[in-house]
């Protein structure tokens, strides 16, 4: 995520921050650099000029220079004016209460990932305790409807289709067969095309007459940059959003669009496409992204990621096992599985405060623990659960079942009891434990 920013600033971080002292040179040196990386990323050339004015104006005032420790008061100032540009806070979505239909309609140019993300956006919604339906409103592109079915059978969503009607007609039938059946918000969605029209542009003025949405949010994709921009101001102008949701975000390396929309058109970013999974949208929050582009972490965001995978009963389980020496190779096993479904190591490393450019590229390898998997999954339960008895015959038969060699198995059993070393060690740290415990729990 913004790898390519993010690198830049957080070395330009590193040089002012562990600075006791700084000059103006110092700062007008580190705004340059902070200014190429902007330009760089793509991000809006008025967008770069005013973040570097603002930031120069206020980093030469006496209140800085004359500081205890004016590098961490430099790094804060370029934080809070990233903020600035990437909003000024979490902004939910504007939903009535359970009890009255909400209607929500997504715009977007095709390849913008707008259906996928329908189905993610509904996904959430049901998380939160909301009742969602989805509604195929997209006609003109050829299995669009199937796609969107497809989608809603992998997620146990229910969706509104006609094959063969208008826009219009299908989504003032949808919202009327949602109020019958209970459904508390609707999802719609549209048609999309290569570039912005005027048929574009007044078919979906229809649409929106017809479903009267209490959230109309333009998906775009992130790895456009700038391009992205341009599309949010000309449906903003014309149709006046109410905010947008950066699809592929997890893939952007440059960052112009997240650092530019909300500036340009004064719409906010609501959700962000982290992956290509039906659970990876997230919500927006500004000051979460503003410190993983500075390599300060995300530590919210990594409990809550935690906390989706295992409750505060697992972990005293956990705690439990490791104490009375009983963790396995099964409880190993599990602990793999629990951190895939929390996303990629790499995106959960940026979210570790200090970890980002101390861990040597290559460290982390995410091959070699699908090799583990396998290793672990080509043993008998015996052996899962008492790992000593693997003797070499075992261990060839293991590795000739995994696809690896006997090396690969014996690494495995050396690095597992490595880990069971180490986490014991942790059990007797008590008060890491009920911190941990209690984030978890909350």
């Amino acid at each position: 995520m913004l790898e390519r920013l993010s690198d830049k600033l957080t070395d330009v971080v590193r040089q002012v921050s562990g600075k006791a002292h700084i000059s103006e040179k110092n700062i007008q040196d580190a705004i340059g650099e902070i200014k190429i990386a902007l330009l760089e990323a793509d991000v809006n050339l008025r967008v770069v000029r005013r973040f570097v004015n603002r930031t120069t104006e206020e980093a030469l005032g006496e209140k800085v220079l004359r500081s205890v420790s004016p590098g961490q008061q430099f790094v804060k100032l370029v934080h809070d004016k990233l903020v600035d540009l990437l909003g000024e806070g979490r902004q939910e979505l504007a939903l009535k209460g359970p009890d009255t239909l909400s209607t929500i309609l997504l715009l977007g140019l095709q390849g913008s990932g707008k259906t996928t993300t329908a189905a993610k956006l509904a996904v959430h919604l049901r998380k939160v305790g909301r009742r969602p339906l989805l509604v195929a409103a997209d006609l003109v592109r050829p299995a669009a409807i199937e796609q969107l079915a497809v989608l809603a059978r992998q997620a146990g969503l229910e969706l509104y289709r006609e094959d063969k009607s208008t826009p219009v007609k299908v989504v003032a039938n949808a919202l009327k067969a949602a109020a019958r059946q209970q459904y508390d918000t609707v999802v719609i969605d549209t048609s999309g095309r290569l570039q912005i029209d005027e048929q574009m542009m007044k078919e979906i003025e229809a649409v929106k007459k017809a479903a009267r949405p209490d959230e109309l949010l333009l998906v775009a994709d992130a790895m456009t940059g700038q391009t992205a921009v341009e599309i949010a101001k000309a449906f903003d102008e014309r149709l006046e959003l109410t905010g947008v949701i950066l699809s592929k975000f997890d893939s952007d390396a440059r960052g112009g669009a997240a650092l530019s929309i909300k500036s340009v058109t004064g719409k906010p970013i609501k959700y962000i496409g982290m992956g290509e999974k039906l659970e990876e949208l997230e919500p927006f929050y500004p000051e979460r992204v503003a410190t993983r582009i500075l390599g300060m972490g995300d530590v919210v965001t990594l409990v809550e990621k935690a906390q989706e995978t295992i409750d505060a009963r697992e972990a005293e389980e956990l705690q439990e096992k490791l104490a009375r020496e009983t963790f396995t190779l099964e409880d190993y096993l599990d602990q793999f599985r629990r951190v895939r479904k929390m996303g990629s190591l790499e995106s959960l490393l940026e979210m570790i405060p200090g970890a980002k450019g101390n861990i040597p590229e290559g460290a982390i390898d995410e091959k070699e623990m699908k090799r583990e998997e396998a290793i672990i999954l080509s043993m008998t339960r015996n052996e899962r659960r008492n790992h000593r008895i693997i003797g070499p015959s075992r261990r060839t038969r293991i590795a000739r079942g995994s696809g690896t060699a006997v090396y690969d198995v014996n690494k495995l059993l050396k690095k597992f009891e490595k880990t069971r070393l180490m986490m014991k060690k942790m059990t007797k740290n008590k008060k890491a434990q009920a911190a941990f415990l209690a984030q978890v729990g909350k």
